[in-house]
């Protein structure tokens, strides 16, 4: 099962800093949050997939600003680094390091980073609203990359975004607590090759409400895989008067993950807003060569309360090339910060 952040976090800030970074006043600041949750398939096809997870997931970003506008920056993750195959609550906790590294601005327009980071590759994981959301479309998230981003403002153009990187394989790809374990680049998988030949660009523009990007990316392949992945992402949504929000995304891929496959990804996701209730729905569907579609129709509620939590709740249909279940998913979001 895949857990589904609900709130669009603020925690990667560090990385999209403003053109007018020089500006930022001197001094350390913070901000995070604690979900905890349950995710549980109700009914399905098959028993064995009929499994509950009780989880918690604790994120903290630290930045530090100096009067040159340069930033360094520090994200921690506590969560379940391994996935649910029996009940469990809470179990399988480990501490890892999600970004860490260095930003700084060059003339008015640029911001360069460096370190361990997320580069920019679609939006729907934060876009979409509802606990399951962006389920589907997390399968294509670039997360816990090395590497050197650039965001570039385009003068009321948009923002081009674009980076090489590739895998950590550092220390810091383990986790303190539940050790997941080192990657390495024996382990294979596109884009884990140890080397600055993986890439991604994007850009990125709102205009009277809609907003909407393009973007392209190469992993190349590392050991034991069949070929480079190539991939291309396209997005777009508006936000109406009174409430109403709608969002799109599809992505293609060529040799996903460096295997054999072809891959095609497209999430619907339409959302009303009625006070501090958010109403909202997602059709999304996940096409692999030989692994088939996965269908996933989800509808959810949340609600913000006063002091900032929030509270969500979804009911999603999947059918995984044939094997229908049902998802019942709920979770409290509790923001922190200095």
């Amino acid at each position: 099962m895949t857990i589904k952040t609900t709130a669009a976090l603020a925690l990667s800030a560090p990385v999209f800093l403003c053109a007018n970074a020089a500006l930022a006043e001197q001094g350390f600041s913070w901000e995070g949050e604690i979900e905890i949750g349950n995710e549980q398939v109700v009914s399905s096809d098959v028993a064995g997939n009929e499994i509950r997870d009780t989880y918690a997931i604790i994120t903290a970003t630290g930045t530090y600003t100096f009067g040159s506008g340069i930033e360094i920056f520090s994200t921690l993750t506590a969560e379940s680094v391994t996935d649910a195959t029996l009940d469990r609550t809470f179990d399988d906790m480990g501490i890892y390091v999600e970004e860490l590294g260095l930003s700084f601005g060059l003339g008015q327009a640029t911001t360069v980073t460096i370190g361990k980071l997320h580069p920019v590759f679609g939006t729907a994981w934060d876009d979409a609203a509802g606990f399951f959301g962006g389920t589907l479309a997390e399968d294509y998230e670039l997360a816990e990359q090395i590497g050197v981003l650039a965001d570039v403002e385009l003068n009321g153009a948009g923002t081009l975004s674009f980076g090489v990187f590739y895998a950590d394989d550092t220390g810091l790809s383990r986790s303190w607590g539940e050790n997941r374990g080192r990657n390495r680049a024996s382990a294979g998988g596109a884009g884990n090759t140890g080397e600055f030949d993986n890439f991604a660009i994007q850009w990125a523009h709102e205009v009277d409400g809609t907003r909407f990007h393009v973007g392209a990316r190469h992993l190349s392949a590392s050991a034991g895989d069949v070929d480079d992945e190539q991939g291309f992402v396209a997005g777009i949504g508006h936000s109406f008067q009174g409430g109403f929000d709608v969002f799109a995304e599809i992505a293609s891929f060529s040799n996903f993950g460096g295997g054999a496959d072809d891959a095609t990804f497209a999430t619907l996701n339409a959302a009303y807003a009625i006070g501090e209730l958010t109403l909202s729905g997602t059709l999304a569907q996940r096409d692999l060569d030989t692994a088939g579609k996965t269908d996933l129709y989800s509808i959810a509620a949340e609600y913000e309360f006063q002091n900032g939590m929030t509270l969500g709740g979804a009911l999603a249909l999947q059918d995984d090339n044939g094997v229908e279940d049902t998802i019942l998913g709920v979770n409290l979001i509790i923001p922190l910060g200095s």
